[in-house]
C-alpha cells in the first residue's frame, strides 16, 4: 500500500506547518491556560479543526486519514495544544456516533478553536479499559455515574468529557459536562506539563440524549477507543519525526576532532536505529488510520503501531539525547519536550504491559 500524501493531504500538512513555523513560540507563557491559546486559534482560524466535521456542519467532511496528518505535524513541532483531545478523542467519535444534536451544539465550537472536547479512558489500573470499573445506572428515566477516571487530558477546560461507563446490559459512553453536581476534577502531573486530571463520579446524572449512539452493544467504546488509538500513535509519529530531525542537524553540524559528528561510524549508526524507528512507527501509523478512515478492521494496526510507539519510541529519544550529548538535557533547547511528549503519549496508549498484551491478542487471533 502506497501511504505517500494525497494532494489534499500534502495540502493539510503543509498549511499547518506554515502556522506552526509562524505562530509556534515556546518561550511565550502558556500555562496559564494549560496550552499555547495562540497557536491554536491561528490552527483553528486555517479551518484545520474543520475537517472532519460534515458539511451541513461548516466542515469539510474528511476523516481520520486527514486528522492523522495533521497531528502528525502538531506532533513534530512538539506544539503544546490539546489537538490529540479536541480532534481524536472528542471531534472524530462524536461526529461518527453524535446524534444530530450532539453534533451540532459540540463540534463547532472545538472547529473555531473556543471550546474543547475531550474522554476519560483510563482507570485506576485500567488504561483504555474496555470494561470499564465506573458505573451506570439507572435511576427514574435517567442514569447516575459512579466511578473514578484518571489522566484526563484537559478534563477542567472541557465542554464536555467522553465518559465511558458499564451499564447493566453492557457498556455506553455519555457526554458529560465537568461542571455537573458529583464530579470532582484533581489535576495531576503530565511530563509535558499539558493538563491532566483525575476524575471522581459520584452519582452524575446524565440521560439518554448524553449517550453515544452504540449501533451494536460495546461499539461506542470500542470506536472511541479505536480513534484514540489512530490519534496517539499519528501525534508521536510526528514528535519522533521532529526529534530525528533536530538531531541529524546537530550532528551534522556539531565537529569533534576537525570533522561533523554524523561522519563517525558510530554516530551514523545510532541515528540510523532513530530513523527505522520513526520509519516504521509512520508506517504503522499511517496504515491504522487509513484502515480506520476506509471502514476496514485496524484493531491489529492499532495494536502494532501503539506497540512499537510504547516500545521504541522512548529508546529512540534516549538515542537522541545521547547524542546530543549535555545540551540534550538543557531546558532551553527543544529535545526535552520531544521526550516528554512521547512518555506521555505512552501512557496514553496504555503503556508497555497493555500493548504486548494487544499485539499478543492480535497474534493469537
Amino acid at each position: 500500500m502506497d501511504f505517500t500524501l494525497d494532494e489534499t493531504q500534502r495540502e493539510i500538512a503543509d498549511l499547518a506547518t506554515g502556522i506552526l513555523r509562524k505562530e509556534l513560540d515556546h518561550e511565550r507563557t502558556w500555562h496559564d491556560a494549560g496550552y499555547d491559546t495562540r497557536t491554536w486559534r491561528a490552527l483553528a482560524d486555517a479551518g484545520l479543526f474543520s475537517l472532519a466535521l460534515p458539511a451541513d456542519l461548516g466542515g469539510d467532511g474528511l476523516g481520520v486519514t486527514e486528522i492523522s496528518v495533521l497531528l502528525a505535524e502538531i506532533g513534530r513541532a512538539a506544539a503544546p495544544v490539546p489537538a490529540l483531545a479536541a480532534l481524536a478523542y472528542g471531534v472524530l467519535p462524536v461526529d461518527a456516533l453524535g446524534s444530530p444534536r450532539q453534533r451540532a451544539a459540540f463540534l463547532p465550537g472545538v472547529a473555531a478553536g473556543e471550546t474543547l472536547l475531550t474522554a476519560a479512558l483510563h482507570e485506576p489500573s485500567a488504561p483504555l479499559t474496555a470494561k470499564p470499573r465506573t458505573r451506570a445506572e439507572t435511576d427514574g428515566g435517567r442514569w447516575r455515574l459512579t466511578g473514578t477516571k484518571i489522566g484526563v487530558p484537559f478534563a477542567a477546560a472541557a465542554e464536555r468529557i467522553l465518559v465511558p461507563a458499564s451499564t447493566p446490559t453492557g457498556t455506553a459512553v455519555f457526554l458529560v459536562d465537568p461542571a455537573a453536581e458529583g464530579m470532582a476534577l484533581a489535576s495531576t502531573p503530565s511530563s509535558s506539563g499539558l493538563p491532566e486530571s483525575s476524575i471522581h463520579l459520584d452519582g452524575v446524572a446524565v440521560s439518554d440524549e448524553d449517550a453515544l449512539d452504540d449501533h451494536a452493544p460495546g461499539e461506542a467504546l470500542a470506536t472511541v477507543r479505536r480513534f484514540a488509538l489512530a490519534g496517539a500513535v499519528s501525534l508521536a509519529d510526528g514528535v519522533l519525526a521532529g526529534a530525528l530531525d533536530l538531531t541529524s542537524a546537530h550532528v551534522g553540524s556539531r565537529h569533534q576532532f576537525g570533522r561533523p559528528l554524523a561522519t563517525f561510524q558510530a554516530v551514523a549508526q545510532q541515528v540510523a536505529d532513530v530513523y527505522i524507528a520513526s520509519r516504521t512507527l509512520d508506517l504503522a501509523a499511517r496504515s491504522a488510520a487509513w484502515r480506520l478512515g476506509s471502514g476496514l478492521d485496524a484493531d491489529g494496526d492499532l495494536d502494532v503501531a501503539a506497540y512499537w510507539l510504547a516500545h521504541e519510541a522512548p529508546a529512540a529519544l534516549g538515542t537522541c539525547h545521547h547524542l546530543h550529548g549535555g545540551l540534550g538535557v538543557d531546558v532551553t533547547y527543544p529535545l526535552h519536550r520531544y521526550y516528554s511528549l512521547t512518555k506521555d503519549l505512552v501512557r496514553a496508549v496504555g503503556g508497555s504491559a497493555s500493548t504486548e498484551s494487544g499485539v499478543a491478542s492480535c497474534s493469537s487471533n
